[in-house]
């Protein structure tokens, strides 16, 4: 059990808790191709060796060439202007049944290869001139060789006298066409240089990555790796982006034999992947040796405008704090097309971003991906993800999303209609036991998980645009300005935890080497002048692990104030009771609470907690921080909650699988259990440049351990 004094050791500054997307085929031949000519012969391809016909037939399905007219009019237009701006290639583009990007792109490549010819026409005259200049020298050294030496320069006067003024005047020029020859030559090499075909497949006998336990948090930043395309790889991102746009769109509205249901008692469906490959199999290449398919596809309706799902799905910071359970971290790589002026309809962004379930013990995932958003209806738009990490030659990815997505059609009083269509290929080495069901089941990266957390943050979006606000209960915040800043320190405060909470390799966390046992993680930052942090050394201890009880029970007991005395430590058995909150949709386990603790000990009384619970049908999350009284208060007048130092700790929920039941018996792991991720963070010492103690790390390790046993014992015993 833990004292007063171990509350002490905890905190020397216990103070701080009151303070607190279609491409045809030429396309890529002008670029491919050596001479840069315009092909009218049959197509050319790079295929790795060795493919089956299969394959070779599904990757001669993958290009549409243009139509002879198509190529008739653009040539006719680019002879008039071969610099068309964005309303003369739209009108071309709707004239002409195409893309504006395909349009776009046909120009590019157009100017490329007429500026090519020219170059490779003035290289064939240099090489003419060289030769000549060649047989001229050879005559030379002959002369030279049989005649006396100037003194001066070491030439021949006999030689230099029988010279014409042609000879004198070529003999001149010979060293500046060589080098002018060189420089030419050297730019038709590179411009002409085929495509390789690594970047089309993923070498299917790729050497896979072997464990994850050691590069937790000792890789490289892959998000910071990842550099703009060069402009030979363009055309290929946008030939992928309008193949897997059109594959996107056939999967998320075909039914069997596409897509055949899961078993008879339940409306999910899963991938016929013998189907799947016959229909879009040679698109992106076959499966690494070793992956695994997830494939999965949900529909449902949200409570979000149509316009503002498409406007955080192309920010990556909003994507990223939307759905910051699933992406630790995103970053736009580079914009190869906005889209039209007012929306995003055409527009083409290269992201990277890493995926994680929280926990510290589940690897992440990453991936390099071009995004496409087009709207395809009065009402409907697509947005597409088709990977690109084959296009980094020196990268191996333990995932690759083929083209995965959502379909977005607009209803009416603001409302939305998501079908969303998730298809990735990963490896699973490192995955730990205790987490394989949940990945087999889907729950980890699927459909559904995407679609629940949308579905439960638009009920979010929803609380903070209120107006109209009920105040029956006295506990409800009736301020509407204080209810937005609440909400948005609470959800900085999740957005926190979360990015914590995961495995990532990249945080500005680093390893102790203090062992703090082979099931707990334990990592400490030092915080100076970043904003929402107090400054200081943090540690933050994190672990995960199983309890045969549904995860709706365990999520109760947690976020329930009357239970808050049976593990938490820190409030050191004092009431905690609820002085405000705010709900967060219809599920009464979504809200935001402000708690107060009443303790016997001065230095924890009337200590004020921040503490969001959220849940859907994936997972669950309660996540709370300490805050100052007096900062709390401020922010509840309706003022910038931004300054106000959190560190946030809390716990995430997760099913172990599929619910499953055994005469109403939970027995198992994947029979109905939880999945729990306990992580605390805790303000060690108040100067940065303090030492880290042997004694803190050994407390923090107790307190965690301790918290775990304390709720193994209460859930259970509430649930025999």
């Amino acid at each position: 059990m833990f004292d007063q004094d171990m509350f002490h050791a905890l905190h020397p500054h216990h103070h701080m808790f009151d303070m607190a997307f279609n491409t045809s085929e030429n396309e890529l031949e002008d670029v491919r191709d050596d001479d840069f000519e315009s092909k009218s012969g049959p197509e050319i391809t790079f295929e790795p060796p060795c493919e089956s016909e299969h394959q070779q037939r599904a990757k001669k399905r993958r290009y549409n060439r243009h139509t002879h007219h198509q190529i008739q009019e653009m040539e006719a237009f680019f002879k008039e202007c071969p610099h068309p701006d964005d309303k003369q290639r739209m009108d071309l583009s709707r004239e002409l049944g195409l893309e504006p990007l395909q349009v776009k792109f046909w120009f590019q490549n157009k100017r490329t290869q007429m500026k090519a010819q020219q170059e490779r026409h003035e290289n064939a005259i240099l090489k003419a001139e060289n030769e000549k200049l060649r047989a001229e020298n050879t005559r030379y050294r002959e002369a030279f060789a049989h005649s006396t030496c100037c003194p001066n320069c070491g030439s021949s006067a006999t030689a230099l006298g029988e010279m014409s003024f042609d000879d004198q005047h070529l003999r001149i020029e010979n060293s500046r066409l060589r080098d002018e020859m060189e420089r030419m030559s050297g730019y038709g090499l590179k411009s002409t240089k085929s495509v390789p075909s690594s970047y089309y497949h993923l070498p299917s006998n790729a050497p896979q990555s072997s464990g994850f336990v050691g590069e937790m948090y000792g890789a490289c930043d892959f998000l910071r790796s990842i550099s703009r395309p060069s402009e030979a790889d363009k055309p290929i991102i946008v030939e992928l982006a309008v193949s897997g746009m059109e594959e996107l769109s056939r999967m998320a509205q075909a039914g069997e034999p596409l897509w055949v249901p899961a078993d008879t008692k339940s409306s999910e469906v899963v991938l016929n992947e013998a189907e799947y490959l016959s229909c879009f199999g040679g698109r992106v290449g076959p499966k690494p040796l070793g992956f695994r398919t997830e494939a999965s596809r949900v529909s449902a309706i949200v409570f979000m405008n149509h316009i503002k799902l498409v406007d955080i799905l192309m920010d990556a910071t909003q994507w990223s704090t939307v759905f910051c359970g699933i992406v630790s971290r995103a970053s736009t790589v580079e914009v190869l097309s906005p889209g039209l002026p007012g929306n995003f309809n055409g527009a083409l962004y290269l992201m990277s971003a890493e995926f994680q379930v929280p926990s510290p013990l589940v690897p992440t995932r990453e991936n390099y991906f071009v995004r496409y958003c087009k709207q395809q209806g009065d009402g409907v738009w697509a947005v597409a993800d088709v990977s690109l990490d084959t296009l980094r030659p020196c990268s191996m990815p333990r995932t690759r999303r083929r083209p995965s997505g959502c379909l977005i059609q607009q209803l009416p009083n603001g409302y939305s209609k998501i079908t969303w269509v998730e298809h990735v290929e990963a490896d699973e080495t490192g995955v730990p036991t205790m987490y394989r069901p949940l990945f087999n089941s889907g729950l980890a990266f699927g459909a559904k998980r995407w679609v629940a957390t949308l579905d439960r943050q638009s009920e979010r979006f929803a609380t903070s645009i209120a107006t109209s606000i009920s105040t029956g209960d006295l506990r409800v915040i009736s301020s509407i300005e204080g209810r937005k800043s609440m909400l948005k320190l609470a959800e900085r405060m999740v957005t926190s935890f979360c990015a914590g909470v995961g495995a990532s390799s990249v945080h500005a966390w680093t390893a102790l080497p203090i062992a703090a046992g082979d099931d707990v993680r334990v990592v400490t930052r030092k915080s100076t002048d970043e904003p929402g942090r107090p400054p200081g050394v943090v540690l933050s201890a994190a672990t995960s692990f199983w309890i045969p009880v549904p995860p709706k029970v365990v999520f109760d007991f947690l976020r329930k104030e009357k239970s808050r005395s049976e593990w938490d430590i820190l409030s050191n058995g004092g009431l905690v009771q609820e002085m405000a909150h705010i709900a967060n949709g219809r599920h009464s386990g979504n809200c935001v609470s402000l708690l107060r603790v009443n303790s016997a000990n001065s230095s924890q009384s009337n200590m004020l907690i921040l503490q969001e619970s959220c849940t859907d049908c994936t997972g669950s999350y309660v996540i709370y921080a300490p805050v100052d009284t007096v900062a709390m208060n401020v922010v509840l007048s309706g003022c910038d909650p931004d300054y106000v130092a959190l560190l946030p700790s809390g716990f995430a929920i997760l099913p172990d699988g599929p619910a499953g039941a055994n005469g109403g018996e939970i027995l198992e792991l994947g029979s109905g259990g939880s999945l729990i991720t306990v992580a605390f963070q805790i303000l060690v010492d108040s100067v940065p440049t303090a030492r880290l103690s042997i004694g803190s790390v050994a407390t923090v390790n107790s307190l965690i351990k301790c918290t775990v046993e304390r709720i193994r014992a209460a859930v259970m015993r509430e649930n025999p």
